[in-house]
């Protein structure tokens, strides 16, 4: 009776699922052609050659970021999990070019929600690269961060980082 007039205490999330921001293949940071990223030193993650252009909400969580440049959004998780996701590289220097954003800071989205649009063939033109980097920007909190994804993953669908803080 008691459990059932107060409920039970909610524990906090403590691991996270991550699913693939965009569609294409999944790439180790280490192959990524920007040592800021191969090198980890934004944080551990991983990196998408996108197909499309597309940018989906990784996890359910809070929009932290929104770069003036619409290149890269800043997500929060609801374990705690700080997550970057920087659409190519080299593309501040486009200005926000090829860039739309669909959320502001302070936002809350869901999984699969569209934070980004942006045109793959201008990025490709006009930036380093399209790789994408998902970066845990606060990886050194974690307990732990599993890569799940190799080669062909689809946004919203293809489970990519497991991450955990105690």
């Amino acid at each position: 009776m008691f459990k059932k007039l107060f409920g039970k205490k909610e524990e906090p999330v403590k691991t996270i699922q991550m699913v693939a921001p965009l569609s294409g293949t999944a790439v180790s940071l280490s192959k990524v052609p920007d040592p800021v990223f191969s090198e980890k030193m934004m944080g551990d993650g991983i990196a998408i050659e996108p197909s499309d252009g597309i940018v989906a909400a990784p996890v359910d969580g809070e929009i932290i970021q929104v770069f003036p440049t619409k290149h890269a959004v800043g997500i929060r998780a609801k374990n705690g999990a700080e997550i970057l996701i920087h659409i190519g590289l080299e593309t501040v220097s486009l200005q926000g070019e090829g860039f739309e954003t669909h959320v502001k800071q302070g936002d809350t989205v869901k999984a699969g929600d569209k934070l980004v649009s942006f045109d793959i063939e201008t990025i490709s033109e006009k930036a380093k690269s399209t790789i994408t980097p998902i970066i845990i920007t606060n990886t050194d909190q974690a307990a732990s961060l599993e890569v799940l994804a190799q080669g062909t993953v689809d946004r919203g669908v293809t489970p990519i980082l497991q991450i955990t803080f105690d």
